[in-house]
């Protein structure tokens, strides 16, 4: 059944890797680049040349590609199970800037402490509760012990069109799963890391969780 589900759910998300640049452009508007800027400048790697970061169910790439766009000489990845959506964001990335690797959240494949950032943008509350507790553990491990793990969640829409779009997303993901997992705050975090920090998007859409070994 697991299987079947987990099958179920990348044909949607290789689906929706069409569209889901417009989506994202109905939601945030004028948002979108001030939220991923702020996602980037929370991660503090200003000094450091060779920075290493990854992505983690990173769609089509915006929040890597802004990553990339502020260090030439940076090593950055990007996994996501949906060939549509890898597809969609090495559009994004005709210069090779960025590694973009079909890979599951919850077995990421890569070697321990091995790097400075790790993101996961507008995605965790889509994983299905066993699947999202053993990604923030790979994301633990994969993250230096200097780094930061960097979550960045919705906040409740509150505009009409938003917030039905956002419920329309919700049922399709198992809206019961996603719901209680948005309303349980930083438990969840605070279950895999010792040092977990809540900060606010400018424009108020977003939420930034910051987390540390």
């Amino acid at each position: 059944m697991k299987t079947r589900s987990r099958r179920w759910r990348r044909r949607y998300y290789d689906l929706f890797s069409r569209f889901y640049d417009r989506f994202i452009e109905l939601h945030a508007r004028k948002d979108e680049s001030g939220t991923r800027s702020f996602l980037v400048q929370s991660a503090g790697l200003e000094n450091i040349e060779k920075q290493r970061v990854l992505d983690v169910c990173c769609g089509t790439g915006a929040v890597l590609l802004a990553f990339a766009g502020r260090n030439c000489r940076g090593n950055f990845f990007g996994c996501d199970f949906s060939r549509g959506m890898l597809r969609a964001a090495r559009q994004k990335d005709p210069d090779g800037r960025v590694f973009f690797i079909q890979a599951n959240a919850a077995r990421l494949p890569f070697a321990d402490n091995s790097f400075h950032a790790v993101s996961c943008s507008h995605a965790l509350y889509e994983l299905k509760g066993e699947d999202r507790v053993d990604a923030l553990h790979e994301m633990k491990r994969v993250v230096r012990n200097d780094g930061v793990v960097l979550i960045m969640e919705h906040e409740a829409p509150t505009r009409p069109l938003a917030g039905f779009m956002f419920r329309l997303r919700l049922l399709a993901m198992g809206s019961d799963d996603a719901r209680d997992f948005m309303a349980s705050g930083l438990k969840p975090f605070q279950k895999v890391f010792p040092a977990v920090t809540l900060r606010h998007s400018p424009s108020g859409k977003s939420k930034l969780i910051c987390c540390r070994k």
